[in-house]
């Protein structure tokens, strides 16, 4: 069941609500008993469980894939001071 959010219109408390989708909109604010108006949320944001994923675990097992990921894994040489160094 989803959360709603409400705002009142004449106090403009902003409150929520956990109710069925079939359930009729709130039409009375809890706290001054005025008119509300149902606000348009964002919606709930994906949910990751677990350890994460990871190059292992695609059946790809190619070994340029597996040279791609550890080149960049590795901290690129500093060119240029040996450049500066080179040209003395």
């Amino acid at each position: 069941m989803p959360t709603y959010e409400y705002k009142c219109i004449n106090c403009s408390h902003i409150f929520e609500m956990f109710q069925s989708m079939k359930d009729d909109p709130i039409k009375i604010c809890p706290k001054c008993k005025g008119e509300v108006k149902r606000l348009i949320g964002a919606g709930a944001g994906p949910i990751f469980k677990g350890s994460g994923f990871y190059h292992t675990d695609y059946k790809n097992s190619s070994k340029s894939t597996e040279t791609k990921v550890t080149e960049k894994a590795k901290p690129a040489s500093n060119s240029n001071s040996s450049q500066k160094t080179d040209s003395k």
